[in-house]
């Protein structure tokens, strides 16, 4: 597999992509009563000498989706999970440690459930559901999954699903149709929390605020509708300005424990990011930020930053709290970026594209939330410099 513009390629168009939360996956090894009593009595007897350091972490690592569709366009339909290599810049590893095929069906969205019950595909006739094998013993490299063909028989031909996703715990999963068709279901029992048909319109993204109290959901056209999942009933409605086209959405927490919900827009020639207050519903900031039209969206795990990607290519990334840029990528990818996703730390970004590339961008460093220490290195070399001169003239 061949690096590709700063970008890892895999052979095919990736359409979806996630961070696996390894720590819900990985099996520890078992271990007998009498081998637990003996590793007690060591740990006892050794408290006073210097242990040996734990085994490192295993690696971060991203669940990819995508393919060539249906037909013999001879790129293969896979799904692909692969390790992020941190020697140097931080990159995927060209070797992935999982590829499976999903025959003639193209993975077009992914959620990958947050506590480790496997990774849910949305094909274009319904979704399917792909469980863990690991073997015991917290070696990554043995990940394996497998269908299971008697999950998720409520979406199994419910067509495409444009967007996918489960709460923050996992105990809730939703899906947007193409058909317009909102689905909200408990997890892992599937029973209805609510359903929305729609025929007019199709569902382009929708996300849960992180207490699992509030789904806003953003349509082709119209405001974005937050539901209350308490009581199954629309709270608001937010509507849209002059212009304005809704895209993705996200509930970010704040500092002082409220949430805001951002709403990327397009409005004329400029892509926006929208605020609104989660009490009153109501627009609390527009911010422009780009020419180019807005394709994929992510808010940190951390609440501190926004990335949008867009479909020249390129990647944003901004302070949440003021929409300062921090970084800037242009033309990460040669194609339109299909998905931005923070790793857990909120250190790096993942991203892909149609290029059938996937590129790991550090936000850490040397420019963390918008402050930049090389600039300061440059000013105090620089005044170092100056006072030596000086001092050698006036001598």
């Amino acid at each position: 597999m061949a690096r590709r513009g700063g970008g890892q390629t895999y052979g095919f168009p990736i359409y979806c992509a996630s961070w696996l939360p390894l720590s819900h996956i990985l099996t520890p090894p078992p271990s007998s009563s009498e081998e637990k009593e003996k590793k007690e009595d060591a740990a006892a007897a050794d408290a006073s000498d210097d242990s040996p350091d734990p085994p490192p972490p295993p690696p971060q690592m991203a669940a990819l989706g995508g393919g060539g569709g249906e037909g013999r366009s001879g790129v293969p339909n896979a799904l692909v999970v692969a390790a992020l290599d941190s020697a140097g810049e931080p990159a995927l590893d060209p070797e992935p440690v999982l590829r499976m095929g999903t025959e003639e069906q193209v993975p077009y969205r992914m959620a990958v459930h947050p506590r480790g019950d496997g990774v849910l595909c949305a094909f274009p006739n319904g979704c399917r559901l792909f469980r863990w094998e690991s073997p015991q013993g917290e070696r990554p490299h043995n990940l394996a999954l497998r269908a299971d063909r008697e999950a998720l028989t409520e979406l199994t031909d419910a067509g495409l699903q444009l967007a996918v996703s489960f709460s923050g715990e996992g105990s809730i999963l939703a899906t947007g149709g193409e058909d317009g068709h909102l689905r909200v279901f408990k997890w892992p029992s599937m029973d209805s929390i609510l359903e929305e048909p729609d025929t007019k319109t199709s569902v382009k993204d929708l996300t849960f605020s992180s207490d699992e109290h509030f789904l806003a959901v953003n349509r082709s056209s119209g405001p974005c509708r937050v539901w209350d999942l308490k009581s199954s009933e629309s709270v608001a409605n937010l509507p849209r300005e002059a212009g304005e086209i809704f895209g993705f959405c996200r509930f970010s927490n704040q500092t002082d424990n409220s949430q805001i919900l951002f709403i990327t827009a397009m409005q004329g020639d400029y892509g926006k990011i929208i605020s609104w207050n989660t009490t009153s519903w109501t627009r609390i900031g527009s911010n422009k930020i780009t020419h180019e039209a807005i394709s994929a969206f992510a808010v940190s795990p951390d609440c501190t930053l926004l990335a949008i990607g867009t479909i020249e290519g390129s990647i944003i990334v901004l302070s949440s709290k003021n929409m300062r840029v921090l970084v800037t990528v242009k033309k990460a990818h040669l194609g339109i970026i299909t998905t931005l996703a923070f790793s857990e730390d909120s250190r790096t970004l993942l991203s892909t594209s149609f290029d059938s590339t996937a590129r790991v961008t550090s936000i850490g460093s040397p420019k963390r939330h918008g402050i930049s220490i090389w600039p300061m290195i440059l000013v105090i070399i620089l005044a170092i410099l100056h006072k030596d001169l000086l001092a050698k003239l006036l001598h």
